[in-house]
């Protein structure tokens, strides 16, 4: 639980395989447009753009012991590459970018280059479910 949650909502899709094949590498946090994005954890915005097929706006904060977490389909960007963040500050705004037609937040954890099920790391008391 060193992770408080990015956006408090209900989680729409969880971490994991789906009946359809898909894997999900985070979850899907249920939001309204223009919500603040917090940063789930202190670190250094090593990616911020669009690049990225699907995900729309994406944003990228790395972390102490080799985590990285991933905020998607934001509808702006607050912080740019390079940037210092601190846990609990407003990175991005909920958005409807990428391959969605609702605006959920899409939030990894990442460890290395495999996706972890956030469920795992983040702090239970900060959750609306």
């Amino acid at each position: 639980g060193r992770f408080i949650w990015p956006v408090r909502g209900k989680v729409l899709t969880n971490f994991g395989r789906k009946g359809t094949g898909v894997h999900n590498d985070g979850i899907n946090i249920a939001a309204d447009p223009n919500t603040p994005v917090k940063a789930a954890d202190a670190g250094t915005v090593i990616y911020a753009g669009n690049e990225l097929a699907g995900y729309g706006n994406l944003l990228l904060v790395r972390h102490a012991n080799g985590y990285v977490t991933a905020y998607a389909h934001a509808k702006k960007l607050l912080v740019d590459r390079g940037d210092k963040v601190k846990q609990g500050e407003t990175v991005a705004l909920v958005g409807a970018t990428g391959d969605v037609d609702r605006p959920p937040l899409h939030f990894e954890i990442r460890k290395g280059d495999r996706a972890v099920d956030p469920n795992r790391y983040l702090a239970r008391e900060t959750a609306s479910r």
